[in-house]
């Protein structure tokens, strides 16, 4: 079985380490391009663009990568809680048209109650899931042609209509992760791809088998993905003294300080991901070759697998064994990284072709990387 392998766009900005230090990159447009190019050349079938306060708006990001790249798919924040579902859906078609059927997106209802006050979002956690159940019947209805009135407990249409469909049928393909119960049961209703958080397979497998049964109580089926940092280099030891240099800047304060900004919000994933390591770092590897150090500092995604190719291919394929058939994956900095996982562990995988010396080589940018550089 092949297995699509995105990359991640660091719309908030890229480091080479976790914390106060000098080797920030900014999130420019011309860095977001140089990373996009550099992983369809590689071989990557999609990147995610991420959203939040901190993150450059994921439209304008997509839209400026729609004349630099022609292959690779981008996985943009579809956003239920900020916009009307009738704009949002005029917005999605628009941009699948522009990138040629290339479009995926990400539901996003939101984890972090004091972004979305400041966005002017005042819902509570399940408020949120209903809400964006609500929107999510209405914007599939507008892009499938239908003329839509909606009555609902948080919107209400009228004559909803979309004059210019996208290229994708009915739909661009929608992916969504969450964990709590309402969030399983949104995957179950409406998306296409569940993606779950890097946690130990055992408990991914659990949230796999609840979404599993409960899209077919709804006659539908979802495909599963995992979202992931990853580490890898030649050796075993060379890839854990690397997870070591990321966090070696990270101040006792400053982990006290995300991990209690995470505890305030009333995401049930973040919680399970803050619980995996309890903010230690003596910790961190919660599973074998998992390791939680980023997310001693990082919301949202906050696990890496860590090793050698053929540990980190192996890693991976638990996850299938599962029925997980897509990786988003990421590394710091996120350009070199990209090249790095390619070369390493792309020969190792189902449907990947390996990286020759000239995909390595990007030029150009804010950035000239070699192959071997980092």
């Amino acid at each position: 079985m092949s297995l699509d392998i995105f990359w991640f766009l660091p719309t908030s900005g890229d480091t080479r380490y976790l914390g106060k230090s000098d080797f920030g990159r900014p999130a420019t447009n011309a860095y977001m391009r140089q990373i996009a190019v550099t992983a369809e050349s590689l071989g990557y079938d999609g990147l995610l663009i991420p959203t939040g306060s901190s993150c450059l708006d994921p439209w304008v990001t997509a839209a400026s990568l729609i004349g630099a790249t022609q292959r690779i798919k981008l996985l943009v924040a579809l956003r239920t809680s900020l916009a009307g579902p009738t704009a949002s859906a005029r917005q999605a078609a628009t941009l699948d048209q522009a990138l040629q059927g290339r479009l995926l997106l990400n539901v996003v209802p939101g984890g972090d109650a004091t972004e979305l006050a400041a966005d002017g979002v005042f819902l509570d956690h399940d408020a949120r899931y209903e809400a964006a159940d609500e929107f999510l019947q209405v914007w599939k209805r507008v892009l499938s042609g239908e003329r839509v009135d909606f009555d609902g407990r948080h919107l209400q249409v009228r004559g909803a209509q979309n004059f210019f469909p996208p290229v994708s049928k009915p739909h661009p393909p929608l992916y969504f992760g969450g964990s709590s119960p309402a969030a399983h049961e949104l995957a179950a209703r409406h998306v296409d791809a569940y993606l779950s958080w890097g946690e130990p397979p055992a408990l991914v497998a659990e949230k796999i088998a609840d979404v599993r049964a409960r899209a077919a109580r709804h006659g539908r089926s979802v495909r599963f993905g995992v979202r992931l940092h990853v580490i890898v280099r030649e050796t075993r030891d060379e890839a854990w003294a690397e997870a070591e240099r990321l966090i070696s800047r990270l101040s006792d304060e400053d982990i006290a300080k995300a991990q209690a900004n995470f505890a305030r919000m009333d995401s049930v994933g973040q919680k399970r991901i803050s619980e995996l390591h309890g903010g230690r770092r003596d910790r961190l590897e919660i599973s074998p070759d998992l390791w939680a150090g980023v997310g001693l500092v990082r919301g949202g995604a906050g696990t890496s697998l860590v090793g050698d190719p053929e540990t980190v291919a192996r890693r991976l394929q638990e996850y299938v064994d599962l029925g997980v058939d897509s990786f988003v994956l990421s590394g710091y900095p996120h350009l070199e990284e990209a090249i790095r996982f390619a070369e390493l562990v792309f020969p190792l995988l189902p449907g990947k072709k390996p990286v020759t010396l000239r995909d390595q080589v990007v030029t150009g940018g804010a950035f000239d990387v070699r192959a071997g550089q980092s």
